[in-house]
């Protein structure tokens, strides 16, 4: 082995442990960042007894899930029942090693060790564990491997309710990744490559910008489909309380429940990493290219950059489980099949002639001009989705139909 295959190797293992453990300890926090957030919502306190401030709150659950007893149903399929939380917590774990967190970092070492040898890297070291050229397939592919834990554990439990809940998240997450997976193809239109690296990077040369506006529909389009497919409310229901207990996972206790949350919350941060680097330019900081340039202090500005629009989706996921009633599962359904995947489609193709008449007919070389046209378009899709295709069904909601049907208020008088 070279030297400077040991180095790489020695990189990828510290990167890997860094990754692991901060994914973990954020995971264990963003279970007390919940429950603030909806004690926040809802004028209470929330935890509070546990630490400082309920600080240590992660740490008692931690403590209790372990020390509880492990119970087994006694019809369950032993060996599934016991295979299926790790089949939904390891891809979501995976997930990570792929996101870039931060700016390249200038790395440079020649040492020897004592029976291992020597270690060499020089320059640029990537701060993803694996910097993958097929980033976004590696993604979604992984992604959807994690369907096989949920709808085993609703098939080895034996039980009606996990087994609903099972169906239910099978049905879910397939149909929606058939929006996600369209939803991502106008980004690989403007950037000809699926590695996060170069999406990152197409936002930041050529005065392109972030991709949210001149992409509008197909955030859009994404953001739903990583409400699915975590599902988190208003899609929640592979786990819905008031039908199903608890769903996928009323059978299990201890820590194998607590995998199934791992999992769950793990999936939140990949596809909040997902939405800030597809459209938000991942860790670039807006209005300047000091960032691009490598450096320490770089890395570390872009890393916090990165932390703060990832941390915002985060809270988005909390500010929308206490905003938006649960979906009917027929709703969801005909959501994902009867609304964004034909969006998806037509968008795809109305996005694809609209690039190839901006380059080629029109021949706009112009980064920014071709934006601003294509932010105009979607801001034309953007009406005729949300005000005149929608009808009021969604954006107006229950309030205008009541008002055309002679209103709530005035019935209840």
């Amino acid at each position: 082995m070279t030297p400077e295959l040991k180095g790489l190797l020695l990189v990828s293992i510290i990167k890997l442990l860094v990754v692991f453990t901060v994914t973990m300890i954020g995971v264990a926090l963003l279970t007390l960042m919940e429950r603030k957030v909806s004690a926040w919502m809802q004028y209470r306190l929330g935890p509070n007894r546990v630490g400082f401030g309920g600080l240590l709150q992660p740490a008692a659950d931690g403590i209790k899930n372990i020390i509880k007893e492990e119970t087994f149903p006694g019809m369950a399929n032993r060996v599934l029942f016991m295979l299926a939380p790790a089949l939904a917590f390891i891809p979501a774990l995976t997930l990570g090693s792929v996101i870039h967190w931060a700016a390249p970092l200038p790395v440079n070492f020649d040492f020897t060790l004592p029976l291992l040898g020597r270690f060499v890297h020089t320059g640029l070291m990537p701060m993803a564990v694996a910097d993958l050229p097929v980033g976004i397939l590696f993604v979604l592919a992984i992604s959807s491997m994690g369907v096989y834990g949920i709808a085993l554990a609703g098939w080895s439990s034996n039980s009606k309710y996990a087994l609903l809940g099972g169906l239910r998240a099978t049905a879910q997450m397939i149909s929606y990744e058939v929006a996600m997976g369209l939803a991502v193809v106008p980004v690989l239109l403007l950037t000809g490559n699926v590695a996060f690296g170069e999406i990152i990077r197409a936002q930041q040369v050529g005065g392109f910008g972030w991709f949210i506006l001149p992409l509008f529909l197909a955030f859009h389009n994404f953001l739903v489909a990583g409400f699915a497919e975590t599902n988190r409310l208003p899609f929640d229901m592979p786990e819905a309380e008031s039908e199903l207990i608890a769903g996928y996972h009323t059978e299990y206790s201890a820590m194998k429940f607590s995998m199934f949350f791992i999992a769950e919350y793990t999936n939140m941060v990949t596809v909040s990493a997902m939405v800030t680097t597809l459209f938000l330019g991942g860790w670039d900081i807006p209005f300047t290219h000091w960032d691009e340039t490598p450096g320490v202090l770089q890395t570390i500005a872009t890393g916090g950059m990165m932390f703060l629009k990832v941390f915002f989706w985060l809270f988005f996921f909390m500010w929308i489980r206490w905003t938006l009633p649960r979906f009917r599962y027929d709703q969801l359904m005909a959501l994902g099949w009867k609304v964004l995947m034909p969006i998806g489609l037509a968008y795809v193709m109305l996005i694809a002639t609209a690039i190839y008449l901006i380059e080629n007919v029109a021949g706009i070389s112009s980064g920014l001009v071709k934006m601003l046209v294509l932010t105009g378009i979607n801001v034309a899709l953007g009406y005729i989705v949300f005000m005149v295709l929608d009808r009021g069904l969604l954006i107006g909601g229950s309030r205008e139909r009541g008002a055309a049907s002679g209103g709530l208020g005035r019935r209840a008088a």
